[in-house]
């Protein structure tokens, strides 16, 4: 039921958004547009700051996301160990 609903959803969204491209992509053509795009009029400057941004967005995405991944796996190695330490011990296996 979930389910159905989330896809449902998502469909009328993407038919939604896929309806006004066509209209987005026509906005500033003809007389006033000029052949900018939505942010102006794009020098070599503004694509250079752009790009250096964009090389600089992937290293900082990559160790963000190891720094996560090494945070996950270090609880799950101290959850497992804690569960060796309980197996361990006489008091936490259970029984008379």
């Amino acid at each position: 039921m979930r389910r159905t609903r989330i896809m449902t959803t998502l469909l009328v969204l993407s038919v939604t958004l896929l309806s006004f491209a066509p209209a987005a992509l026509a906005q500033g053509a003809g007389e006033n547009g000029g052949g900018q795009g939505w942010y102006g009029e794009t020098s070599d400057k503004v694509i250079t700051n752009a790009m250096f941004i964009v090389i600089a967005f992937f290293p900082v995405l990559i160790t963000v996301l190891s720094i996560v991944q090494w945070r996950l796996d270090k609880r799950k190695h101290a959850k497992m160990d804690a569960a060796k330490r309980r197996a361990a011990n006489a008091d936490w296996r259970g029984g008379w």
